[in-house]
This record gives C-alpha cells, structure tokens and sequence, in this order.
C-alpha cells in the first residue's frame, strides 16, 4: 500500500529496503544545480517516521534521469544496499518501464543491440550498431500494448542499465519517446518532462529471500490518463 510521506509516495518499505515513485523533473541525487533531492526527501521521510536521532543512512541502489518518473530503490542498511547492488549487477532484476512515442515500430515486439558511448561533455548518449572503442554493448526488449490517438505505448525491459539507455535506444528505431527533444521527439511536454516510466521492478529479497514485485502507478498528468486503461492491465 502506498504512502505519502513530504513530497514523496512510498510505495514498498521494510527493515532493509525503501521504494519511491518520483515524479518527473525531480533529481535522484544532487548536482550542480543544487535543487532538492529525492535521496534527502527520503532521508527526511526516514528521520520523521521513526524519530531518529543524528544522520539516517540511505544507499540509492539505481537511478533514473531527472525527466524520468517512476520507481526508485534504496536500502536502509548496508547489508540491504550491498546485496541489491550484487543483484543489480549479475541481472537478477526484472525492470519494466512504460514509454509513450509518437510512431508505432516497424515490428511491433523485438529486442534492440547497440554499443553506447556517452559525451559526457553534452550528457548526451549515441547509439552505435557495432563495437566502437569506449562504448558499451546494451540490450533491451520491447512490445507494443496498445494505441490511442497519435499516442503508442511500449513495454520496455531492459537487459543491462547504460547511461540514457532506453531513450537512445529507442530513438535510434525511429521511435523517440514523446517529449525527449533531446534524442528527437518533435513533441515538447509541459516542463522537461519525458514520457518515460519506471514501472516495475521483481527480484529476490536479498536478506528474506521472498520475492518481491514493485510496482510504481503511472503519473496522473493527461498524458498519461489517456493510456492508464493499458497500464491496467499490464
């Protein structure tokens, strides 16, 4: 059951673990904007909630970009962060996203394979079909769900977690995600939103070793009202 805590919807807690949906437009860690955070919203939630004095430990097991929304893991504990991330790392995690493009796909279900290389100079991802020096290979899989109007949304499972994945990806099959002009959307959002939405996550509990599903509902602007009915039965 979700909660609400300050600026924040928790939506799976316990000893060791927290999940967050973070809206669009919200930094998961700080940088040199100095704007709010999600990771001290938490802490702050943590601190409130169970009255705790000094500093509150709180690991961000992953990340997703600032015009992205959707589910956030952290651990509360040490052990919790240290066994996700070995989780992470060997791909045990089931990661699903919802995307909102403009045009359907050639093949309505397929699986993508490129080689990434960041300029981290313009924080910008390129997608190439071979190995290229430097960059690293990326795999996803997607489906079409359903259409409404000029709005098509996918399915995405990602295989590995690069810098900007899905959106290059994607774009880089005709299909940029709507509101993404930076990786070619004609269409702007209202902010710098992106329709981009970390959906679910399903793993084995590093600690209790039950499985655990997490799913994180999408956002309530129009955007997504109008394709909430797919969602549903995802």
């Amino acid at each position: 059951m979700a909660r609400k805590g300050k600026h924040i919807e928790i939506i799976y807690e316990d000893n060791h673990l927290i999940a967050v949906n973070k809206p669009s437009g919200v930094l998961v860690h700080s940088d040199r904007t100095e704007d709010p955070t999600l990771e001290e919203a938490v802490k702050d939630f943590i601190k409130v909630e169970y009255n705790k004095p000094g500093a509150v430990y709180l690991g961000v097991i992953h990340r997703l970009d600032r015009p992205v929304s959707g589910l956030v893991l952290m651990a509360k504990t040490s052990k919790g962060l240290s066994r996700m991330n070995e989780v992470f790392k060997e791909r045990k995690v089931d990661k699903t996203y919802l995307a909102i493009v403009n045009k359907l796909p050639e093949n309505q279900e397929g699986t993508l394979e490129h080689y990434l290389l960041k300029d981290t100079a313009k924080n910008k991802t390129h997608a190439h079909i071979k190995p290229k020096k430097g960059a690293k290979k990326a795999v996803l899989s997607y489906k079409f769900v359903g259409r409404i109007a000029d709005k098509y949304l996918l399915e995405v499972k990602p295989e590995t977690g690069r810098p900007h994945q899905i959106r290059v990806q994607l774009s880089s099959m005709g299909c940029p995600i709507q509101g993404d002009v930076k990786y070619g959307s004609t269409i702007k959002n209202p902010g710098t939103d992106i329709a981009l939405h970390g959906f679910k996550l399903s793993f084995q509990h590093p600690v209790k070793k039950e499985h655990v599903e997490i799913r994180a509902e999408v956002p309530g602007n129009d955007l997504w009202k109008s394709l909430k009915p797919l969602t549903e039965t995802l």
